[in-house]
């Protein structure tokens, strides 16, 4: 640019001084200045690039743990947005690694920077800055997040971070799904993320490509509000930085492994752990010099008696384990869930799936003391299997401060939000029942403009990725010994493309895509595998009904939406099993009531097993998203889809310069027509792909017109070539 700039400047310096023929100082004075400004140009843009390059060269003594940012602060009205930097440096890494120290067996250790004690498991893990979760950002609605992403991972590994509950209105290109809305980052590069914080509420942030986020690249994201717009602000006293809360199922290995291991062999899934705010301990490591156990340090939440407090609580949980929270001796007040917020209910305990979040209100009524607060695993992480588990200490102020305090869990008395798998009951409130405090949108209220009807379950099909229909089948097998069996929608696989539709459209062929109104193949007894694409109208009001049909397995399908919130109009549990027919006939006999006023906003939600859950949305955020499964493994393999919301021309321009990526296979090679022989005896020789066997036929039709015509122009064009031999 400098040298198009430089040379357009001098050629009018010139220009000027050879026509300005009766001032030729009025000329050398213009070269003068045109010689000085592309100096100072060039110079300009050199330190620019310079500055730029400084900038995003990120080293391992750059990173921050951004524990007192600038941005996370108390928002006020008529405050000023700001513009909120963050440099995420993200690498494979290790729990209880050098930089703990003596840590757990002193346990101030553990609070080393670039510690990760875990809950003293060791293992490899993935971080961000070297700290799990990664580092919080806790901002104000409407300030500009920017967060620079620099790819340090060995094995040449991409990656994308999603920003879970953002709706990315106006910059779908941010929302950070490898393969839908960007190209992995590659390694050794940086993207940068830019995006206004317009969702305010309880989110987190994720890696969003492939089985990454069960590794520890998560971290808190929450957008408040000032106290003229915070519905519940005269409902809590303190919302304090420390007590938010992100929660996971863990294991002791690493998940590529652990999903190699189960899915091509007889592995085990079922976790061992449970994190809060990436601390807790599993078992304890022996210390020879005293004798004891030592136990790596737990979660403390610090409470001043009579006060309220607004917990945070956001699930970054990878398999089919649901999460139940409660607090000794304290009920909760649920006030919000997703990121909006609800008519407070009170609570005894709720339970958490993948991907959901929940605010809730702890009053520091009780006795002066220490208690314990409870993440019991369930599911695939109950009882039944490992029984993982958690806690976290809550200590009032004045008490005495004991790290391994523990007591055997209370009986869980009272109302639970979001049970597992079971009706409506007094004591078992589903999510559908919550009350939502902003305003009905009227769109919704209308008969909806498209209803997918969308069947989930597990099947017993020949999945090429995992069972070779010749040589290891299922049919070889059966459940609980090496079979496996494919999570789907509607029975299709979900396959991502080769290249991001939203940025990269044209390259998303017809003939990649599918959905069970376009599908060719029987999909119920063959496999189907497609980029899984439903198409929406701008605007459109749509219904999705969820159904989990339960065929096999006692399981949840936690379902997460892209780019919009969604109403949960109806929810409902009929048997241990059915199927996708037994609902629509249901709905059409008009059995099921659909609540249209004042119905919770989500973004994610669970589906009772034998059951349904409805919701519907207004497709006003132009882009392609993806609504998917968010149990790791399920999504992993293909339990997702995409709306398309609008055709390209509705979507937003594509960022200058952003990154493409896709398949390559050289172009044929198009014969030289003074080397046409050669051509043919090669062509014909070497023609093994459909592009050579083209070529070949391209290159045979030449030679025999060449043939035909060439005594011809012999005759004809004799005499122009006398003198030159001809061939």
């Amino acid at each position: 640019m400098v040298i198009l700039v430089a040379e357009g400047f001098l050629c009018c310096s010139f220009r000027s001084d050879t026509m300005s023929r009766k001032s030729p100082t009025n000329g050398k004075w213009t070269s003068r200045k045109a010689f000085l400004l592309v100096s100072v140009m060039v110079l300009a843009d050199l330190c620019d690039v310079t500055t730029s390059v400084l900038r995003h060269h990120m080293t391992f003594m750059d990173i921050e743990d951004y524990k007192d940012h600038v941005c996370s602060r108390p928002c006020v009205d008529n405050g000023q947005p700001m513009t909120c930097d963050y440099d995420f440096l993200i690498e494979h890494y290790h729990t209880l690694t050098k930089a703990c120290w003596d840590c757990p067996h002193i346990s101030d250790m553990c609070a080393r920077p670039h510690c990760v004690p875990a809950d003293g498991g060791l293992r490899g893990i993935l971080t961000v800055n070297r700290m799990m979760p990664g580092p919080s950002i806790q901002v104000c609605e409407h300030d500009t997040l920017r967060v620079r992403v620099h790819n340090k991972m060995e094995n040449s590994e991409g990656t994308a971070i999603h920003w879970h509950g953002i709706l990315q209105q106006g910059s779908p290109y941010m929302d950070g799904v490898s393969m839908v809305t960007q190209c992995p980052i590659p390694a050794h590069s940086t993207f940068t993320y830019v995006f206004n914080a317009s969702t305010p509420g309880t989110h987190f942030w994720h890696a969003h490509s492939g089985l990454q986020r069960a590794d520890g690249l998560y971290g808190h994201l929450v957008i408040r509000q000032p106290p003229g717009r915070e519905a519940h602000r005269g409902f809590y006293d303190l919302d304090l930085p420390e007590h938010v809360i992100v929660v996971n199922d863990w294991w002791h290995r690493d998940s590529p492994s652990s999903f190699a291991q189960h899915h091509h062999g007889d592995g085990d899934n079922k976790p061992s752990s449970v994190l809060i705010n990436g601390k807790g301990f599993f078992k304890g490591l022996y210390n020879p010099k005293t004798g004891l156990n030592i136990t790596t340090p737990r979660e403390v939440f610090r409470v001043t008696p009579g006060k309220r407090y607004r917990f945070r609580v956001a699930s970054n949980g990878i398999l089919n384990c649901p999460l139940m929270i409660s607090v000794d001796n304290h009920s909760l007040e649920i006030i919000a869930t997703d990121g909006q917020p609800v008519q407070p209910l009170e609570v005894a305990a709720f339970n958490i799936f993948a991907g959901e979040r929940y605010d809730f209100v702890l009053t520091a009524n009780q006795s002066v003391g220490t208690y314990l607060l409870r993440v019991q695993g369930l599911l695939d992480c109950g009882p039944r299997f490992k029984d993982a588990q958690q806690t976290a200490i809550l200590v009032y102020d004045g008490a005495e401060f004991n790290s391994s305090f523990t007591t055997p869990a209370p009986t869980i008395i009272g109302k639970i939000l979001n049970p597992i798998n079971s009706r409506e009951s007094p004591t078992e409130i589903p999510v559908s029942q919550l009350r939502a405090m902003v305003e009905d949108d009227p769109a919704l209220t209308r008969t909806p403009d498209r209803t997918i009807v969308v069947a989930m379950d597990f099947k017993v099909i020949d999945n090429p990725r995992f069972h070779n229909p010749v040589l290891y089948s299922t049919r070889d097998f059966v459940i609980g010994n090496r079979q496996l069996q494919t999570p789907q929608m509607n029975d299709i696989s979900n396959t991502l493309p080769s290249s991001p539709p939203l940025s990269q459209y044209k390259d998303l062929l017809q003939s990649m895509t599918c959905n069970n109104d376009t599908v060719t193949s029987d999909c119920s007894v063959e496999f189907c595998e497609c980029v899984h694409l439903y198409k929406l109208r701008l605007d459109d009001v749509v219904e999705v009904i969820l159904v989990d049909q339960g065929h096999i397995w006692d399981a949840n399908h936690p379902t997460h939406l892209h780019g919009h919130g969604f109403r949960v109009v109806a929810m409902d549990k009929l048997a241990s099993s059915i199927y996708a027919k037994n609902v629509t006939d249901l709905d059409a006999r008009g059995e099921i009531i659909r609540n249209l006023h004042n119905a919770p906003i989500k973004d994610t939600v669970t589906v009772p097993d034998g059951g349904y859950t409805i919701l519907r949305f207004h497709a006003n955020n132009p882009g392609i998203w993806f609504f998917h499964c968010h149990v790791e493994y399920h999504v992993e393999i293909g339990m997702g889809l995409l709306f398309q919301v609008g055709e390209p021309e509705d979507f937003p321009p594509v960022p200058p310069r952003f990154p493409t990526c896709g398949s390559w296979e050289p172009e044929p090679e198009i014969p030289h027509v003074t080397d046409i022989n050669n051509h043919c005896a090669r062509s014909s020789a070497t023609s093994h792909t459909r592009q050579h066997k083209h070529l070949t036929s391209f290159v045979v039709g030449v030679c025999l017109v060449s043939t035909l015509l060439l005594p011809l122009l012999r005759t004809e064009l004799q005499p122009s070539f006398a003198g030159f031999p001809m061939y």
